[in-house]
C-alpha cells in the first residue's frame, strides 16, 4: 500500500443537497412483514425481492422529487449493512459456508438456525441500532462480490435517479469486526482490503457511477497514531487510482479530530461531517480542505426536532470561505428516525409544528440548499415558519413542572443503600431461593391472541374491561407455564406492554407516544421511540396491579418489571433544550416512586432494566466519566428508595460492556443479568477484574435465534460461568426477554434450562 498520497482529483458533477442514508424497513414496516413471511415459508424469494425493490424505488424517487440531487443507494439491507459488507468481502463465518442458497446463508449468519449459531450483535456506536459483528479469523480470505451494490446502482439509473452508492469503508469494517484468532489488531489486515476496494471503485466507474460514499464513522472515536496513519495511507492509495468515481468519505456521530487532517491530505474529493453531534471549528483551520467538497450535516438525522434553519444557515456560512464547496445534508443516515410526521393523527397541532421526521428532514435539507444557492428571500416563508414554531415550543407550559423539580432538589443526595453484603444476607433469609436460581428476563411471547386483543381495543371493538381480562388470562397462562417448568423466580410475562419503553412513556407526563413512528432496531425488529418533550412526572402507579395479580397466582416470588431511567432516555427521542442528566433524574424519580409502591404491595424482587447503559456512552474518552457519573446516579436514585429485604435486579444486553464495567458494579444492583451467550461468557472476566461481588446471571442461551439449545449445552455454559462466579452468586437465565420467540421455542428452551440448572446443582452437591 502506498504511503505517498498523490492527489488525483476526479471531476464529477457537483451536487447540493443529500442525505447520508435512508430508512429501509418501509413506512408501514413492509420489509419486516415480508422478511418474516419469507422465514416462515409463506412467500418465496421472488416475492421478497419484489417488496425490497418497491421500497427502494419509492425512497429514491421521493427524495429526488423533494429536491435532493444525489441519492444514496446500497443503504438498503435485508438485515444489516455491516453484515452486507461482510458478505461483499467474503467474510461471512465459515460455519454458514455449507448453506447453498446465498440469502439463506446470509440470514443464518444474522439469526442462526437449528444447526448454526448467529454472529454476535452489538450497538452501532451510541445509537439503539444493532449491527452484526463480523468474525475475522486467520483463515479468512477476503474476496469481492459487488453484485448487490451494482444491482442497486442499475435499479436507480433505470429510474433516472442520480445514484451515489454507499459502502462501509475498510477501516470501519475492520475496527468494528471481531478477531477469532490470536492476532487481535485486525486493522493490520487493511492491506488485504485495499485492493478489493480498488476493484470495487473500478467496477462502479465502469457502471457509470460518478460519486461513491465510503462510510467511516469509526474515525470519530479516539484514535491512536497508527490508526490515523492508516487513514492517510488507505485513502491516499484509494484516491490515487485513475479508474474510479469521486470519493466522499462520510463520518457521523461526532468530530473527526485528527482523522480530518489525515483525510484532507489525501486525494479524496469530499468529506461528510456531522455538525449536530460535532462542530465546524476544525474545518476552518485546515487549508488542505480548500479544494474539498464538504457535505455538511446540519439537519439532525438522529432526533425528531425541527431544524433551527437560521442557526443551520449560519453554520453553513462559516464553511463557505474555507472549503471548495458545501453540500447540505443530514448529520447521519435517516435510518434512525421515522418516515414521516404525516402518519401521526394523534398529535396536537402545537407539538406537530416542533417535529420533523425523515420526509420533513429531506424538505429541510432542500430548503437550506435553496437558501444557500439563491439567498434567504427564496425561502423566506419557510424561515418564518421555523422561527414561529421555535417560539411556540419555548413558551409551552408543559416543558416545566415545578413540583417535580422541587422534589428532585429535596432528595438529590439520596442515592445509596445499605452495603451489599448486609443486604445479601437479609435477602437470603427473606427469599429462601435454591442454589443457581432460575429466572427469565421479563417478557414472554407476544402471541397472536395478545396482538388481536390490543388491536381490538385500539379500534374500539372491545371495552377496556374485556381487554384487561384477556391480559390477566395471558398472565395466568405464563405463570402456570413457569410453575410447570420449575422456574424459581417468576415474571408476569408483560402481555400488556407493547414495548418496554413505550409502555411507560404512555403513562408518564412529558412524553408523546407515536402511532406509526417505527424505526429499525435490528433485523426485522422495529420499535416506536416515544417523544420526550417536557418535564417527566408519574401521575399514577404503572405496574402494581399487574404484578400483584401475578403474585397472587404463585407462592414463588414474582419480579416487578420496570425499565430504567437511562434506557427510557436512550430509547426515546429526547428533548434537546436541557441537559440529559436533568432529564434522566426526572425519569428516575418516577421509577423510584414505582419501586416504593411495588414494595408496599408485597413485591419482593424488582428488576429495573438498563440495557442501554453502554449505548449512551460518549464516543470520546474525555466525555465518558461525566456521562457515567450521572447515568449511575440516575439508576441509584431510581432504586435506593426500597428496604434492604427487597432485591433489586437489573438487566443489560447486546453491547460491548468492557468500557463500562466499573459503572455496572457501581449500579449496586443485587443481581445483574447480562448478555453472555454470543460472546461466550467473556463479560464475566471483565466483572471479576473490577472486583464485582454481587449476584450475576450471565445469559446461557441466545434468544435472538430460533435455535433451541440443548440441556447439555446450557449445562456446559453454566460450568464455564462457575469458573468465574461462585455458585452462591450465580443465577441462571436467558440472554434477554422472550417476546420475539414462539411459545414452543420458549417452552423447549426453558425446559432445557431448568434441566441444566438441576444437573449442575447436583454436580455441586457431589
Amino acid at each position: 500500500m502506498s504511503t505517498s498520497p498523490a492527489s488525483v482529483f476526479h471531476a464529477a458533477p457537483a451536487f447540493h443537497a443529500t442525505v447520508l442514508g435512508s430508512a429501509r424497513i418501509g413506512p408501514n414496516r413492509e420489509l419486516k412483514k415480508a422478511v418474516e413471511s419469507y422465514w416462515g415459508g409463506k412467500i418465496d424469494r421472488d416475492a421478497l425481492e419484489k417488496v425490497a425493490a418497491d421500497l427502494r424505488a419509492g425512497t429514491w424517487t421521493a427524495q429526488h422529487d423533494a429536491g435532493l440531487d444525489s441519492i444514496p443507494v446500497n443503504t438498503f439491507s435485508f438485515d444489516d449493512h455491516v453484515l452486507d459488507t461482510a458478505a461483499m468481502l467474503g467474510a461471512l463465518p465459515p460455519r454458514v459456508s455449507g448453506i447453498a442458497d446465498d440469502l439463506d446463508r446470509y440470514f443464518a449468519a444474522a439469526r442462526g438456525n437449528d444447526d448454526v449459531a448467529p454472529l454476535e450483535m452489538t450497538k452501532w456506536f451510541d445509537t439503539n441500532y444493532h449491527y452484526l459483528v463480523p468474525e475475522i479469523g486467520p483463515d479468512t480470505v477476503f474476496t469481492l462480490d459487488a453484485s448487490k451494490v451494482l444491482g442497486e446502482v442499475a435499479e436507480a439509473r433505470a429510474l433516472g435517479v442520480p445514484a451515489r452508492p454507499v459502502v462501509v469503508g475498510p477501516l470501519t469494517f475492520l475496527l468494528l469486526s471481531k478477531s477469532t484468532g490470536e492476532h487481535d489488531r485486525l486493522l493490520d489486515r487493511v492491506d488485504e482490503l485495499v485492493p478489493l476496494y480498488q476493484d470495487l471503485l473500478s467496477q462502479l466507474a465502469a457502471a457509470g457511477v460518478e460519486w461513491v460514499q465510503l462510510d467511516e464513522p469509526a474515525l470519530v472515536r479516539d484514535l491512536d497514531d497508527a490508526t490515523v496513519t492508516a487513514v492517510e495511507q488507505v485513502y491516499g492509495t484509494l484516491s490515487q487510482a485513475q479508474d474510479r468515481p469521486a470519493i466522499l468519505v462520510a463520518s457521523y456521530f461526532g468530530n473527526l479530530g485528527p482523522a480530518l487532517g489525515a483525510l484532507a491530505r489525501t486525494g479524496v474529493e469530499g468529506i461528510a461531517v456531522d455538525l449536530v453531534a460535532g462542530d465546524s471549528a476544525d474545518i476552518a483551520g485546515l487549508p488542505a480542505l480548500a479544494d474539498k467538497m464538504i457535505v455538511a450535516g446540519v439537519v439532525d438525522g438522529r432526533n425528531v426536532w425541527r431544524t433551527d434553519l437560521e442557526k443551520a444557515l449560519a453554520t453553513l456560512a462559516t464553511l463557505l470561505g474555507s472549503t471548495g464547496s458545501v453540500v447540505v445534508s443530514s448529520s447521519c443516515s435517516l435510518l434512525h428516525v421515522p418516515y414521516t410526521i404525516e402518519a401521526e393523527s394523534g398529535l396536537d397541532e402545537s407539538l406537530r409544528t416542533w417535529l420533523a421526521f425523515g420526509t420533513e428532514k429531506v424538505t429541510e435539507i432542500a430548503t437550506l440548499s435553496k437558501a444557500l444557492r439563491r439567498g434567504r428571500d427564496a425561502v423566506a416563508s419557510e424561515l418564518d415558519a421555523a422561527r414561529v414554531a421555535a417560539e411556540v415550543r419555548a413558551s409551552d407550559p408543559r416543558l416545566r413542572n415545578d413540583q417535580v423539580r422541587g422534589m428532585l432538589d429535596s432528595i438529590v443526595g439520596n442515592r445509596t443503600r445499605t452495603p451489599a453484603d448486609q443486604r445479601r444476607e437479609i435477602q437470603r433469609r427473606h427469599l429462601d431461593l435454591p442454589l443457581l436460581p432460575t429466572t427469565t428476563i421479563g417478557s414472554y411471547p407476544q402471541t397472536t391472541r395478545i396482538r388481536v386483543a390490543r388491536a381490538a381495543l385500539r379500534k374500539g371493538e372491545i371495552e377496556r374491561a374485556e381487554y384487561l381480562q384477556r391480559m390477566r388470562d395471558e398472565i395466568a397462562e405464563v405463570v402456570a407455564l413457569q410453575e410447570k417448568l420449575g422456574i424459581d423466580v417468576l415474571v408476569h410475562g408483560e402481555p400488556e406492554r407493547n414495548d418496554m419503553v413505550q409502555y411507560f412513556a404512555e403513562q408518564l407526563d412529558g412524553f408523546f407516544a407515536t402511532e406509526n413512528g417505527w424505526v429499525q432496531s435490528y433485523g426485522s425488529r422495529c420499535v416506536r421511540p416515544p417523544i420526550l418533550y417536557g418535564d417527566v412526572a408519574r401521575p399514577d402507579a404503572m405496574t402494581v396491579d399487574w404484578i400483584t395479580y401475578a403474585q397472587s397466582l404463585s407462592e414463588k416470588p414474582v419480579k416487578g418489571m420496570l425499565t430504567g431511567p437511562v434506557t427510557i432516555l436512550a430509547w426515546s427521542f429526547v428533548r434537546d433544550d436541557q441537559p440529559l442528566a436533568d432529564t434522566a433524574d426526572q425519569i428516575a424519580l418516577a421509577i423510584r416512586k414505582e419501586t416504593v409502591d411495588l414494595q408496599a404491595a408485597g413485591v419482593r424482587i424488582i428488576q429495573v432494566d438498563e440495557p442501554a447503559l453502554r449505548e449512551l456512552l460518549p464516543l470520546r474518552a474525555s466525555q465518558q466519566a461525566e456521562y457515567l457519573r450521572w447515568a449511575v446516579g440516575a439508576f441509584r436514585l431510581a432504586t435506593s428508595g426500597v428496604a434492604d429485604s427487597t432485591q433489586i435486579h437489573t438487566h443489560l444486553c447486546y453491547s460491548e460492556f468492557g468500557e463500562v464495567i466499573e459503572a455496572i458494579a457501581e449500579l449496586d444492583a443485587d443481581v445483574t443479568s447480562i448478555e453472555a451467550a454470543r460472546s461466550h461468557m467473556e463479560v464475566l472476566d471483565d466483572l471479576n477484574a473490577v472486583g464485582f461481588d454481587l449476584g450475576v446471571g450471565p445469559g446461557v442461551y441466545d434468544i435472538h435465534s430460533p435455535r433451541v439449545p440443548g440441556a447439555d449445552e446450557i449445562a456446559e455454559s453454566l460450568r464455564e460461568a462457575l469458573r468465574a462466579v461462585p455458585a452462591e452468586r450465580l443465577w441462571v437465565n436467558p440472554d434477554c426477554g422472550l417476546k420475539t420467540r414462539s411459545t414452543d421455542e420458549v417452552t423447549a428452551s426453558l425446559t432445557n434450562l431448568v434441566a441444566a440448572a438441576a444437573k449442575v446443582r447436583s454436580e455441586l452437591d457431589r
